[in-house]
């Protein structure tokens, strides 16, 4: 009796992550140096193929990341933007923001959790990327729509979804730098580094692409 109890609270814990594990992916992650390596023992919802109902690809937990967008209202603690691929985004501010306007167009850097980010160094740019978000080919999210599969450039040979180390700090500045000025529009919420020491940029927000892919000069080298 005391068995039967016990197993049937189990089994439906067990149900309830199984479908929340789906919904919005699970990454762990042993921290050090900056870093973390994800691990998992299947692959994780976070990196499967976005599905073909146009939905972009789960997110992680908050990792170093960041989006590039037009400023549409400032608050004390907050400001909110716009991507070209008319991604919302919420911005929390910290001491190391810098002074923002309605209006501008702005590198947001940070700690990116789904479309909040909480600023690490926020860069006002000199004009829109309108233009170089259609000149990349960025598919803009659309409820509905199927996801646009192609690849472009060079995919690291031996590339595995789900592999790598999750980074942080400098390197990942500046691979998600590299990834927004080639296909601005979505939002960056992790950089991985990859086996061969190039970085695998994970992209949501949008219908294509999902993974941009910097080398270890921090240059973009592909995209799908």
């Amino acid at each position: 009796m005391f068995s039967t109890r016990l197993t049937r609270p189990i089994a439906v814990g067990a149900a309830a992550l199984a479908i929340g594990g789906g919904a919005y992916g699970i990454v762990s992650a042993t921290a050090g140096n900056g870093s973390a390596t994800a691990t998992a023992a299947t692959t994780p919802p976070s990196e499967r193929p976005a599905p073909r109902s146009g939905r972009s690809n789960a997110r992680s937990g908050p990792a170093a990341g960041g989006t590039v967008g037009t400023i549409d209202s400032v608050s004390t603690s907050s400001f909110t933007l716009t991507t070209t691929a008319e991604q919302k985004v919420t911005v929390t501010k910290t001491s190391a923001t810098t002074s923002v306007k309605k209006g501008e167009n702005v590198l947001v850097l940070g700690t990116v959790n789904g479309t909040t980010i909480v600023a690490g160094k926020v860069t006002v740019q000199a004009s829109n990327e309108s233009a170089n978000s259609l000149a990349a080919g960025v598919v803009p999210f659309q409820q509905g729509a199927p996801s646009t599969a192609k690849q472009v450039g060079r995919i690291p040979a031996n590339y595995s979804q789900g592999s790598g180390t999750i980074m942080s700090g400098t390197a990942a500045n500046k691979a998600t730098e590299a990834a927004l000025a080639a296909y601005p529009g979505g939002v960056v919420d992790r950089v991985v580094k990859l086996s061969n020491g190039e970085y695998e940029v994970h992209n949501i927000g949008v219908n294509w692409p999902h993974h941009i892919f910097v080398s270890q000069n921090f240059k973009v080298v592909g995209a799908d």
